[in-house]
């Protein structure tokens, strides 16, 4: 099933967005086991990313061939973990983790590709800079030594308005076309999970993270 799956969403995505960009799957691997993301990897996924550190750290050594991106709420008392084993850190969404992914990637000579987290929706349930602080939050970020900003990244609230999640993708899009234009390290704009991947595809995105559309429903491990 996994690998069905991942060649069917391969083919759906494999003529790009609207703007004429490729579009990068990433696998959200949360709750899954080494075999199952191996299993997605052999399917053609190139890209997976993990929630929790702990995951990213369990499973680093038994999974093979993809790049690791961290797409989760990242602590700064766990940002030593990743340090040299991120290919992306989506979820760059305050000054305070950007002061300790900068002290920590400066010791290790290493620079830190990442992606600013908008709260599109500004909803208090989520992290991240508002879409009026994007622009600003930018210019302060990229003063970083160690740390390169590569896009960004944002998750649209849940609602049956079609009209708004359209708008709030829009939006993400004009403000990653003009730092694009200034810059030519942008180049992620990662927007779009397993139930509005294909409506962030249709209006801009061009970076998805699916997990239950490759894996099926999670299945949480059970506590006493």
């Amino acid at each position: 099933m996994i690998a069905e799956n991942v060649k069917k969403t391969l083919a759906e995505i494999a003529g790009g967005n609207p703007f004429g960009e490729k579009v990068t799957l990433v696998a959200a691997t949360k709750t899954r086991t080494a075999d199952e993301i191996n299993e997605a990897i052999r399917a053609g996924i190139a890209d997976i990313g993990e929630n929790k550190v702990q995951e990213f750290t369990e499973k680093f050594d038994a999974v093979i061939g993809a790049r690791r991106h961290f797409i989760g709420h990242l602590q700064t008392n766990k940002v030593k973990y990743l340090i040299g084993k991120t290919y992306l850190i989506h979820s760059l969404d305050r000054y305070e983790l950007a002061d300790e992914i900068e002290k920590r990637a400066a010791k290790a000579d290493w620079t830190a590709d990442c992606l600013i987290e908008i709260n599109i929706g500004s909803e208090l349930s989520k992290s991240g800079f508002s879409l009026e602080e994007g622009a600003d939050a930018y210019q302060k970020l990229r003063r970083y030594p160690h740390i390169r900003i590569k896009g960004l990244m944002a998750m649209l609230p849940l609602s049956d308005d079609e009209a708004m999640l359209k708008e709030l993708c829009r939006k993400m899009r004009a403000l990653y076309d003009s730092l694009r234009r200034e810059d030519a390290d942008i180049e992620h704009l990662s927007m779009g999970m397993s139930g509005d991947w294909k409506l962030c595809v249709e209006n801009g995105s061009n970076m998805i993270r699916l997990g239950t559309s490759l894996f099926g429903p999670r299945i949480y491990p059970q506590t006493l």
